[in-house]
Formats: structure tokens, sequence, C-alpha cells
């Protein structure tokens, strides 16, 4: 795929890896529709963007899946057509599962899992009808394998590429293309804004992430997967990267990994 004036929308478009995408995007000659709770963010960086006038902002707020659907219809006015819908807001979780209280677990679901599901089938028609587009989730490799300090985070991740899956497989015969990603750690914000088990922010800097890949090049690994219209993308180093191959063909050995060490600290 050539994204050359496409037309993409990005959810977690204000920092991070979608703040990171859209800027490759945007280089590249793509439509971009940047979404994220902070409209002021989301403005600034439109201005900062190559063509400014071709994007748009359009704050949404993934854990109000309910109103996602209008804010989608009252977009879709200015907009003829999505060719790539990049879900990539979301939020982390941190800390054992026995600490975890239940509206942690359900704040994380909201947001990563029904918050992404309700833009996606919001937007499905629009694709459907063209006979084009594609779906691309920032899952991570957290949704293909688990470990410690990580068990909201991780079944939601486990849930949306599930979801995504049984998707590829409905919508192929309308022509949409379905593209899981994965990244492991990268050198974003995710171990600062996520909650703790009581549902305080974490407020620090994990050195697992501070030792990832820099987002800069996790954009780009992920606008390649895009252009190449991958159905799956595994993104970052060393552990990260190698957990899901591992867990493949030797998930004995992983599961003695997982168990003995933290490898999110």
């Amino acid at each position: 795929m050539d994204i050359k004036n496409k037309t993409i929308w990005i959810t977690g478009a204000s920092s991070g890896i979608g703040e990171a995408v859209a800027r490759v995007c945007a280089a590249k000659g793509a439509h971009l529709i940047l979404s994220a709770r902070n409209e002021e963010k989301l403005a600034a960086l439109k201005a900062e963007l190559p063509h400014s006038e071709k994007h748009l902002v359009v704050p949404l707020d993934l854990s109000r899946a309910e109103e996602i659907p209008s804010r989608v219809a009252e977009a879709m006015t200015k907009i003829e057509k999505v060719d790539v819908l990049l879900n990539n807001g979301g939020i982390g979780q941190r800390g054992p599962a026995r600490e975890t209280i239940l509206d942690v677990q359900r704040k994380v679901m909201e947001v990563n899992y029904f918050g992404t599901i309700a833009l996606t089938q919001a937007l499905l028609p629009n694709m459907i009808k063209a006979k084009s587009g594609m779906i691309a989730t920032v899952a991570s490799v957290a949704g293909l394998v688990g470990g410690k300090s990580m068990a909201g985070y991780s079944a939601s991740k486990h849930a949306i590429v599930g979801y995504m899956d049984c998707l590829r497989a409905e919508e192929a015969e309308h022509g949409i293309k379905v593209l899981n990603i994965c990244p492991g750690f990268v050198q974003t914000q995710i171990s600062v804004n996520a909650m703790k088990g009581n549902g305080e922010q974490f407020a620090a800097m994990a050195s697992s992430i501070k030792n990832g890949i820099p987002v800069a090049e996790c954009a780009k690994e992920i606008v390649s997967a895009i252009e190449k219209e991958k159905a799956q993308v595994i993104i970052g180093k060393g552990i990260s990267y190698w957990a899901p191959t591992i867990y493949k063909f030797f998930p004995r050995l992983f599961r003695k990994m997982a168990a003995a060490k933290n490898y999110r600290e």
C-alpha cells in the first residue's frame, strides 16, 4: 500500500507511538485524522505536520465507548473514506494480579478492548462500502505471551488480538486487511502513565521501557508493516522481541523464565 494521499485515522495520537506514527505518515503525504483525549496537544501536533490543512482533529475518549459511534458519524460528514484505522490509544497497568482491584481491571479493558472495538465497528461500514481498507491495531507482545505485573494489561491485549484475528477472517471477503502490531519495550511514557493495582498512577519510568527501542524506530516499523499489508508484526529487541518465539517453540522454558524474573521492571 502506498500511503501517499491515503486517509489514516490514528488514536492515541497526542504522544508516544501515535504521535511518532503521525509524523512518519504525514511526511509520506498521508491525510491524517488525529484522535486522543487532549485536543490541545492534537491541535499543536496538527500545526507542526506537513500540509497541516489536510489533517483533522477528532477528540475521542476510548473509555466512553458509547459516545464513539456518534463522534465517528459526525467526523465522517467531513471525510469521504478512511483507508487505514490505526488503533493505538490505550492505557497501561502494572502490579500483581492479586493486588489489582476489579475497577482497575475494568478500566483497562474498557479502554484497550471495548473502546478499540467500538471505533473499529463504527468505521467498518465505510470500509465495506469501499471494498478496501485496513484495521491496524497496536496490541503488544503482552497480547501474545504473559508474565509478571501485567495481568490486566495482558488480558486486554490478548482479547484485542483475538478479536482482530476473527475480524481478519470475517472481512477478507470485503477486501479489508487486518494487522496486529505487537511491540515489546518502547521508549514511551506508558509505564509513567500506567495504573497501579489500587488505581493510582505508577508515575515512574521502568528500566525495561527506558532501555527499549526509540519510539521513532517503532513508528517506522509500524508504517512499513502497513505499507507491506502484513497480518502481524513483532517490534522490539531482546527478550521483548523473542518472547513469542521462545513461547511457541519452547513453552516450558518460557514459563520458567517468566516465573523467575519480572521483565517489566
